[in-house]
């Protein structure tokens, strides 16, 4: 093998996954596609009566501690009333309620805008109109007593809330009462710089009777809406994994697109587990409490024309006696993919910003990112610095790779001559050539290994840069203001391949035919137009990483020239 053929053999790789995902993703199931983003509601706005879903509201447990069958259809489609909007405001989340269910169904990350240059449009994560159909409901259900699910009317005391000056916490109570004497107090409670909500419902039962009930979770979704760019490679948030996830103990991490939940339905006992519904960069998650076993099952239903997604967690029963007090109690986060903190919330919850195959390699290369950037606060100069840690890891490899080069380069007049000598009988001349390398000592394959190495850490650090919402609308410096996105003027691939010619002319092609010689030509543009659509900081790592190689082949050869030269001397 020559040793310009791993760049060939590397390019031939990039072209192929990428093309692989673009095929998956072009004839597999396919989000809508658009751009419209769900206006958020006025606060204190009545919410149109719309009629229950079949399916979306579960059964109750047919004794204590059961958990319900997970069948579509077994709650009457009847109308529900209207509700108020109850606006919620803290540092980080702006927030909409509404008091039909009690069910959180608006959120804005602040921090988030949609785009940097204007930060007054945040991210709108959780919406109950249109394509962007995202919410999170929760709900009681008990068996021959009454219980609020997430149809029912609460009342509210305002119809806005914010979290003020020096206040850590900020408590939203909805109440529902029952003319039994059930009443439910629920309550949400937002914290100052946290996308984790605590939630709580307690129940007073002030009838005659033991009320037992139990208490169901859901996050309910359309797929979300793509803008498309019309490219493939451009538009990351084709190949981000959209769909239902959750973990046990047990089985870890697992996920479900949104095209398996028909074939692969979930239903399974889990204890210290969490279930999310999971998109490009941010989630949402119910986190039930570790101490108790739940139900987690998943749903396809139907609604205003749309098919919706459900994963939901089952609590175990509660029975509350005559004048007595108990409370249900979980935790529901809703926002970005932060994996440095995740694992500080729930056991696993960092495992939603998925990886895949390469998350062994991806995982340590985000965590040593996020240390570099700690040093010097800017993330393009941390994606540097990690390509100068990794040269280091590697530099027996690439100084093997390059002396190996450079002896070969000091054969090619050898090499010609014995490509004259035998014509075009191959097998001699190849018998020839491999003899000539023993003789010098030279594995010709010595080249490939570091490229070959190099290859899982591209692919993984594309991962990173992929789903690490840390990265996401990150500046650098000059005219590159977005890591994630291509670079708009082309700079950095068009260096990417001034690199790669420089370094084709400083290696050996030996017994290259015409053809293999002009695809080798035509490379270093095929690889610029490729790169043209990367994300800007994949390629910086791949520019800075190949004039770094080409700075040390080139040190390496003038040693090797300068040698030469003294010992004719």
């Amino acid at each position: 093998m020559t040793n310009t053929r791993p760049f060939l053999f590397f390019a031939l790789c990039a072209i192929g996954f990428f093309l692989w995902q673009a095929w998956e993703q072009d004839y597999g199931s396919k989000p809508p596609l658009g751009s419209a983003v769900p206006a958020p509601a006025t606060a204190a706005t009545p919410a149109p009566a719309t009629p229950a879903v079949p399916g979306d509201v579960p059964p109750a447990a047919a004794s204590v501690g059961s958990a319900p069958p997970a069948a579509a259809g077994s709650t009457p489609a009847t109308a529900a009333s209207a509700g108020q909007r109850i606006e919620i405001r803290t540092d980080v989340l702006r927030a909409v309620i509404d008091t039909r269910g009690g069910n959180l169904v608006e959120t804005d990350l602040l921090a988030y805008p949609l785009d940097p240059s204007d930060r007054s449009k945040p991210v709108h994560l959780l919406s109950d109109t249109g394509e962007g159909f995202f919410v999170a409901q929760s709900g009681l259900v008990s068996n021959g007593s009454p219980a609020p699910d997430h149809k029912a009317v609460f009342a509210a005391e305002k119809t806005a809330y914010a979290l003020a000056d020096g206040a850590e916490t900020l408590e939203v109570p909805l109440t529902w009462t029952d003319a039994s004497g059930v009443s439910v107090r629920k309550v949400y409670i937002f914290k100052r710089a946290s996308y984790l909500i605590d939630t709580r419902q307690e129940v007073t039962n002030a009838s005659s009777s033991p009320w037992t009930g139990n208490e169901y979770r859901q996050l309910q979704r359309v797929p979300p809406v793509i803008k498309s760019s019309g490219f493939a490679f451009s538009d990351p948030e084709r190949f981000a994994f959209a769909g239902a996830a959750w973990y046990s103990p047990k089985d870890k991490f697992q996920k479900l697109a949104f095209d398996k939940f028909a074939a692969s339905p979930l239903k399974q006992d889990i204890a210290g587990g969490w279930a999310a519904m999971l998109q490009h960069y941010f989630f949402a998650a119910w986190i039930p409490d570790p101490a108790q076993t739940d139900t987690f099952t998943t749903e396809t239903v139907k609604a205003d024309s749309q098919t919706r997604y459900l994963v939901r967690d089952f609590s175990p029963a509660l029975t509350v006696a005559p004048n007595e007090t108990k409370a249900f109690s979980a935790r529901l986060y809703v926002g970005p993919k932060l994996q440095s903190t995740l694992d500080q919330i729930a056991p696993g919850l960092a495992l939603t910003v998925d990886y895949g195959v390469l998350t062994f390699i991806a995982s340590p290369m985000h965590w040593v990112l996020v240390e570099l950037y700690a040093l010097v606060k800017n993330w393009g100069l941390a994606i540097i610095l990690l390509v100068l840690l990794i040269k280091l890891a590697l530099f027996k490899l690439s100084e093997a790779q390059f002396r190996s080069m450079a002896k070969m380069k000091r054969l090619q007049p050898r090499l010609e001559a014995l490509k004259e000598r035998y014509g075009d009988d191959k097998q001699k001349y190849n018998a020839a050539m491999m003899e000539l390398y023993q003789k010098e000592k030279i594995n010709p394959l010595g080249g490939c290994l570091p490229m070959v190495v190099q290859i899982p850490v591209f692919f993984a650090l594309y991962w990173v840069l992929l789903e690490s919402v840390e990265l996401r609308q990150a500046p650098f410096f000059g005219w590159i203001q977005n890591l994630s996105a291509p670079d708009p003027y082309f700079v950095l691939p068009v260096l990417n391949a001034l690199a790669t010619l420089a370094s084709q002319w400083l290696s050996p092609n030996p017994g290259m035919d015409p053809t293999q010689a002009k695809i080798m030509k035509t490379m270093p543009l095929a690889m610029a137009v490729m790169f043209a659509f990367f994300p800007a900081g994949l390629v910086l790592y791949w520019t800075v990483n190949g004039a770094l190689s080409l700075l040390q082949q080139w040190v390496i050869t003038h040693r090797l020239q300068n040698a030469d030269n003294k010992a004719k001397t």
